[in-house]
């Protein structure tokens, strides 16, 4: 009794802090979204117009197409890590470092100056059309403000996110169990489907997760990589808080694309065995 007391009371200042800091603001958020259009307090009668003008308006296709690219980068990027990640956690021993400082040390310059980076070098007449043109005659023309390049942008940006949560779920693979595999005949895709993913399946949807969230609502990528020929549902709230000076509207989107993420987090969350994850067992 005397230790379970003493937990609350431990955890109590950081309780303080994660509700002031995160529960007000999204309560106060969720609040703004009730509010009639174009009002900038809470001292209204709440009608929900805001969601029918979402609706209305068809803002639910930015949320529909930020959800497609989210979804479509995250497989992408299962698709291009689990092998580094694998090699990280099995094969490789001293490079699995240079890797990782090679990895995180990009993570040191801004995501903006980085996309803005590659703007650059995609743009029609860009780095890499201008030497195209320059060497054999023909280029690429402009390969930025369309869908493949927000796509492209978000598989750069959360590259980390996926890579060493799935080096981690691949360190927790027994490879007891995969030589005795291959020793009963076993063949390499056999191993890989029956021992491989489902011991490091916890890491694979630890790392999807993170990727799926934060491309869903990310902004830079598609301010950057798609202009205005492309609309996330980030450009959206942004430009309803901003330009439109329309709270509501920008708290319904907010709050649109939180309960469509959280509800896919609660449910992939029904399937991670968190204890196995954090060591407890």
């Amino acid at each position: 009794m005397g230790e379970g007391r003493f937990g609350v009371l431990a955890a109590a200042p950081l309780a303080l802090v994660l509700a002031l800091g995160f529960a007000a603001p999204l309560a106060i958020v969720m609040a703004f979204s009730a509010m009639p259009e174009r009002v900038f307090d809470l001292g209204h009668r709440p009608d929900f117009s805001a969601y029918a003008a979402m609706i209305e308006q068809g803002y639910w296709r930015s949320l529909l197409r930020s959800l497609g690219m989210a979804l479509i980068a995250t497989v992408i990027l299962m698709l291009l890590c689990w092998p580094l990640a694998f090699a990280m956690a099995k094969l490789w021993k001293t490079f699995t470092l240079v890797i990782t400082i090679a990895v995180v040390l990009s993570l040191f310059v801004s995501e903006n100056i980085r996309l803005f980076g590659w703007v650059l070098v995609l743009m029609k007449g860009g780095l890499l059309d201008g030497y195209l043109q320059h060497w054999f005659g023909w280029g690429t023309g402009g390969l930025v403000y369309n869908p493949g390049a927000i796509v492209f942008g978000l598989i750069y940006v959360y590259f980390p996110f996926m890579l060493f949560p799935m080096a981690q779920g691949a360190a927790m693979i027994p490879e007891d169990a995969r030589q005795a595999a291959f020793d009963l005949g076993a063949s390499r895709w056999t191993v890989l489907r029956e021992i491989d993913l489902p011991l490091a399946a916890p890491g694979i949807m630890v790392g999807s997760l993170l990727c799926f969230v934060l491309s869903a609502g990310a902004i830079a990528e598609g301010k950057l990589l798609g202009g205005r020929s492309v609309i996330t549902i980030g450009d959206d709230v942004e430009a309803a808080f901003t330009y439109a000076q329309n709270w509501p509207l920008g708290s319904a989107l907010a709050v649109s694309l939180i309960a469509v993420l959280g509800g896919l987090v609660v449910i992939a969350l029904g399937r991670i065995d968190l204890d196995r994850i954090m060591g407890r067992r």
